[in-house]
């Protein structure tokens, strides 16, 4: 199949539902860092599909995974039990030291099994989220996010209160007798890559054993060493009651999970929960892969080291344009005084897929393999514009 660019978008205009907006690009494949559009041109990619492609794109060691797996086993169901999964659940419950894992298949479907099982746990109906938060776009999910123009055609909604980002306080004067659960993610992606200062976490966590409420803190962005940490809650040192992975987890497969510590767990009897297609044999020996590529490379301390270089690179660009520049690892924001959508079109002009956060915030997250070249190029090519 080698549809034109011209023939791919009409399919798309004609036939998908117009909830998207697209980049004037088609990509056919890709391989590391680098991506190729249906007229062959090459793109350095610093969005990695939005911080999922984090052992870089078709990594062989996946890549052979899914064929060797697709032979033998793609789906039964959780009617039955599979080796897979079992391995898996097992690595993730050490990996992000909790003790039971449910598996789905996205961000939005993990957050709406945490956002279910800390209703069920705590007999509470009411979450506490903060200002700028992105959980997903499901009903559920939807409730914790908070941008007014996700949330304001589909209300009414399960209840929530936002509260500001990086304030303890304000945490603990909105919890109340009513509230299940305060959800937090360790760094906000969508509002802009914004990192919490030193204390916070722990304080929230502290506030959250005080008054008995349960912690669900949303991993989906920072999980697998996107921030320097396989996870992003160890820079604080922190445990969550109730975690959410997703994007990064299967190697670029879709694949999530929501892992909780075991009284929590066991709140959720047979039949609470379910997910046909979640932890089927495909995506967990996808995922079982990916976790071996990340500790084989060094791809977790790889990412802390590219991170501080970006952002050195970065702290050279035009002052006049440049307000911020935050960051942890290979997860970078850099904070414009003007809207960013026109330098994204510019750079993808001259071969660099770039994401514009929040209006005016440049997001890199690229692959945790991504050479220093490519980065280098990617800076010279926003000096240039």
């Amino acid at each position: 199949m080698d549809l034109s660019y011209d023939e791919i978008v009409g399919k798309f205009e004609k036939y998908v539902f117009q909830t998207y907006t697209r980049q004037p690009l088609a990509i056919k494949k890709a391989r590391g860092a680098v991506v190729t559009d249906v007229n062959g041109m090459e793109y350095i990619d610093c969005v990695a599909g939005i911080a999922v492609n984090n052992v870089g794109h078709c990594h062989p060691a996946v890549v052979d995974a899914i064929k060797r797996q697709a032979e033998q086993l793609i789906h039964v169901s959780n009617l039955y039990f599979t080796e897979q999964q079992a391995v898996l659940a097992e690595e993730l419950a050490h990996l992000t030291e909790t003790d039971r894992v449910f598996f789905c298949n996205s961000g939005a479907e993990a957050v709406e099994g945490a956002l279910k099982l800390a209703r069920k746990a705590s007999g509470k109906k009411r979450f506490i989220a903060a200002e700028h938060a992105f959980h997903g776009r499901t009903r559920g999910a939807l409730s914790v996010t908070h941008k007014e123009k996700y949330r304001k055609p589909f209300e009414p909604l399960a209840p929530a209160v936002f509260v500001p980002y990086n304030d303890a306080d304000a945490i603990r004067g909105a919890i109340n007798d009513d509230t299940a659960g305060v959800i937090l993610e360790p760094i906000q992606g969508e509002g802009g890559v914004i990192i919490p200062s030193d204390g916070y976490l722990n304080e929230v966590r502290e506030i959250c054993d005080e008054t008995g409420t349960l912690l669900i803190i949303d991993e989906v962005q920072t999980g697998f060493g996107r921030t320097g940490k396989w996870f992003a809650r160890e820079h604080s040192g922190i445990r969550a009651d109730i975690m959410t992975v997703a994007k990064a987890m299967g190697g670029g497969f879709p694949m999530g999970a929501m892992l909780a510590r075991e009284d929590v767990a066991a709140n959720f009897g047979r039949g609470d929960h379910a997910s046909t297609f979640g932890g089927n044999a495909l995506s967990c020996a996808a995922a079982i892969a990916n976790i071996e590529v990340i500790k084989k490379e060094g791809l977790v301390k790889r990412s802390e080291e590219m991170g501080k270089y970006l952002v050195q690179r970065l702290k050279g660009l035009h002052k006049d344009y440049v307000k911020e520049i935050r960051g942890r690892g290979l997860m970078v924001g850099m904070e414009l005084t003007v809207k960013c959508d026109d330098i994204v079109n510019k750079a993808r002009e001259r071969g660099v897929l770039l994401n514009c956060t929040s209006d005016s915030v440049l997001r890199f997250v690229p692959p945790l393999t991504i050479a220093k070249e490519q980065l280098d190029k990617a800076v010279a090519v926003l000096d240039e514009i």
